[in-house]
C-alpha cells in the first residue's frame, strides 16, 4: 500500500510542479497498546508506530512562499514566510502553519518550498493523523534545508504546534509517531520522557482495529472532569503518605486506605490510575517474555477498569470488547484512546481474523445500525525518508 501511496503522491507533484520532488518523507500513525489515560498522571504509556502512514513530497522553490497540496481533500494554501503566522479558518491547514511558526520562533532558518502530501492514515479513528501531519512536515523541512534537530525536538515541536492549534495534547502520539521502529513498542515514561523499547513479536496472533464509527460530544467536558478528579485524589494520597509524589509511587492499598476521605468518583478514577500504571510494566514484562496470553489478559482488565472505574467507554465499545471476549480466537481486546467512540485493539489468532471480522460487523450492524470499519495494522518505523530517495 505505501509503495503505491509513494508512487502517487511523487506522481502528483511532478505534474503540479512539473519536476521531481527532492525529499520523499513517511510519517505514521500509531496506536497504544496499553497505559490509557494516564499521560496527564505521570504514569507510562506503551505505543508504537503503524504501517498507516502520510507521504511526503518536498522541493525547495528558492522563493519566501511555500506552496502546499493536501491530495486527498482537494485542497491547497500558500504561506508567505516573510509575514507573522496567525491561524486559519481552514482547520488542517493550522497545523502545518503551527509547525512553520514552532521552527520560525526556535531561530531556525529556512526558505520557501513545494510540498504535497496524500495519507491512508484513517482520519478520526484515534490514530493520530495530526501527529504525522505535524512531524512529518517539520522532518521534510529539517531534511530540505539541512537543519539540525534532534528527533525528541522533532515531537515536541510537533506538540507545541498542536497545542498552538488549540488541542491540550500530550506528548505520546508525536513521540511515537517519530520515534517508532519496526516490531518495537515504546515504553515512555511521560514525566521525564525517558524511554525504551520492548520487542512486539504477537507470534501467531495479528493486530487488529475495530472502528467503533461513532463519536459522542461527551469526550472533552469528560477528559477535563476525569483530571481534575485525578488532581483531586493525588492531592488526598500526599496529604496522607508524604512520601507520595504522584500516582506511580502509590500502590493499590494506598487508594484502598483512603476509600472513606474520597468522593466515589475520585476513589475509583485514582484506583484506575495506580492499577493501569502497574499494567504498563506488567505488559513489558509480558512483551520480554514472549508471553502474548497474558498480555491479552491486561489488555481485557484496561477495557474493564476504563468501562467501570474510569467511566469513558460506551455502549458501541462495550459491545466489541464483550463480543470478543467470548472467542477463543481473540486473547485480547480493549478501547484505545480517550473513549466515548473511536477503536478498539485487539489480538486474534493468525487463520482466525476472517471469520472473526465477519461474525463481529453483523452483530455490530444488526445491535447498533453502524457499519463497523476494520484496519490490519503493523507495527512500523517512525517518520523516515523513503528509501528510494
Amino acid at each position: 500500500m505505501n509503495d503505491l501511496l509513494v508512487k502517487t503522491t511523487t506522481a502528483f507533484f511532478e505534474n503540479t510542479f512539473g519536476s521531481p520532488p527532492e525529499k520523499i518523507v513517511l510519517s505514521p500513525g500509531r496506536i497504544n497498546l496499553i497505559g490509557e489515560h494516564i499521560d496527564y498522571n505521570d504514569g507510562f504509556v506503551l505505543p508504537a508506530a503503524i504501517d498507516k502512514i502520510i507521504c511526503f513530497a518536498f522541493a525547495k522553490n528558492n522563493s519566501k512562499l511555500s506552496k502546499i497540496y493536501a491530495i486527498d481533500l482537494n485542497e491547497e494554501f500558500e504561506v508567505d514566510l516573510t509575514n507573522p503566522i496567525l491561524l486559519s479558518n481552514v482547520v488542517w491547514t493550522n497545523y502545518i502553519l503551527g509547525v512553520i511558526k514552532q521552527l520560525q520562533d526556535n531561530g531556525f532558518l529556512f526558505d520557501g518550498f513545494n510540498c504535497v502530501f496524500s495519507s491512508d492514515i484513517p482520519v478520526g479513528s484515534g490514530l493520530s493523523s495530526s501527529a504525522a501531519l505535524e512531524c512529518g512536515t517539520i522532518f521534510g523541512i529539517k531534511e530540505l534545508f539541512n537543519l539540525s534537530i534532534p528527533k525528541v525536538n522533532i515531537a515536541l515541536m510537533g506538540q507545541k504546534a498542536e497545542h498552538w492549534v488549540g488541542i491540550n495534547c500530550g506528548i505520546m502520539d508525536q513521540f511515537s509517531s517519530v520515534m517508532g521502529q519496526e516490531n518495537k513498542v515504546i515504553k515512555i515514561d511521560c514525566r521525564t520522557l525517558d524511554y525504551e523499547y520492548h520487542e512486539a513479536n504477537f507470534n501467531e496472533y495479528s493486530l487488529i482495529l475495530f472502528d467503533s464509527n461513532v463519536k459522542h460530544s461527551l469526550m472533552t467536558s469528560a477528559y477535563n472532569e476525569r483530571r481534575l478528579q485525578c488532581e483531586e485524589g493525588i492531592a488526598i494520597l500526599k496529604n496522607n503518605f508524604p512520601e507520595i509524589s504522584s500516582f506511580r509511587d502509590c500502590t493499590k492499598n494506598h487508594v484502598l486506605s483512603l476509600k472513606e476521605k474520597m468522593s466515589e468518583n475520585v476513589f475509583k478514577r485514582s484506583l484506575f490510575v495506580v492499577k493501569e500504571i502497574k499494567r504498563v510494566s506488567l505488559a513489558c514484562e509480558a512483551l520480554d517474555n514472549g508471553d502474548i496470553q497474558t498480555l491479552g489478559k491486561l489488555m481485557f482488565e484496561t477495557h474493564q477498569g476504563l468501562s467501570v472505574d474510569y467511566e469513558v467507554s460506551c455502549a458501541e465499545l462495550d459491545m466489541i470488547v464483550d463480543t470478543l471476549k467470548l472467542e477463543k480466537a481473540v486473547i485480547g481486546s480493549r478501547m484505545m484512546g480517550g473513549g466515548f467512540g473511536g477503536c478498539t485493539i485487539n489480538l486474534i489468532k493468525k487463520g482466525e481474523e476472517e471469520a472473526i471480522k465477519s461474525k463481529l460487523s453483523k452483530l455490530y450492524l444488526e445491535a447498533f445500525g453502524i457499519e463497523l470499519k476494520i484496519y490490519d495494522v503493523k507495527i512500523g518505523n517512525g517518520t523516515s525518508l523513503c528509501k528510494e530517495n
